[in-house]
């Protein structure tokens, strides 16, 4: 039986400068934005919904600073 596969999404927050990208290209629009800042005082954005992702990678590519990565991760289901 297959598994499971999830978004594994990770933003690098020190190289994130909060330019909201992200927010305008992603077509499932699973970032929004916390209240967390970083160094450069810009809130960062989160991530809702990872298993909506269709793993289009254009957040990852349109990042002018490569602060975001995008992998397919495949989870084993367990059964009983």
């Amino acid at each position: 039986m297959g598994g499971v596969i999830m978004a594994n999404i990770t933003i690098d927050k020190s190289c994130c400068k909060g330019c909201d990208i992200c927010y305008a290209v992603c077509p499932k629009k699973i970032f929004v934005r916390s209240k967390n800042r970083n160094h450069y005082g810009t809130n960062m954005p989160d991530i809702t919904n990872p298993e909506t992702c269709i793993y289009c990678g254009m957040c990852e590519r349109m990042c002018p600073d490569g602060a975001i990565d995008v992998q397919k991760e495949e989870s084993s289901e367990n059964e009983d």
